[in-house]
């Protein structure tokens, strides 16, 4: 299927959903090296890293919860390159995943504040980071 046009809004807001994606990968890939390592000291000792980082919530298994944002944040990256390139069917899978990484902030966010009673500041920049990349999810346009 040959790209279709975009407006220039949409192509803007596509790239920087890239890069708010590429900032979070980052911030999870980091998150992961902490959790692997039991390396908190990056977040100073009135912080609650370690207190989220070592609490039962922090992996799946063996697997850090950070490593599944690490993969949500790529997919991401490639969705939002793909669609900024006019690639409009990958615009249902970037904004289904962005969804998912909304509800399960929701929920990291309800744990860190109820019942860790700690909050995690790379954990919430990452939040933040989801609230942004929703936000545009919702705004952006659809392709012509």
């Amino acid at each position: 299927m040959a790209p279709l046009t975009l407006s220039p809004g949409a192509k803007v807001a596509y790239v920087v959903m890239a890069l708010i994606a590429l900032i979070g990968l980052a911030d999870a890939t980091f998150l992961t090296v902490m959790h692997l390592t039991g390396d908190d000291s990056l977040c100073g000792p009135s912080s609650g890293c370690s207190t989220v980082l070592s609490s039962t919530y922090a992996s799946v298994g063996k697997v850090p919860t950070a490593a599944f944002g690490m993969a949500a944040y790529f997919v991401v990256f490639s969705a939002a390159i793909c669609c900024a390139f006019g690639y409009p069917r990958v615009r249902t899978l970037l904004n289904c995943l962005v969804a998912v990484m909304f509800v399960a902030t929701l929920g990291f966010l309800y744990l860190q504040a109820f019942v860790l009673h700690a909050y995690c500041p790379f954990c919430l920049l990452s939040a933040a980071l989801t609230f942004l990349l929703a936000g545009l999810s919702v705004v952006t346009p659809s392709s012509r």
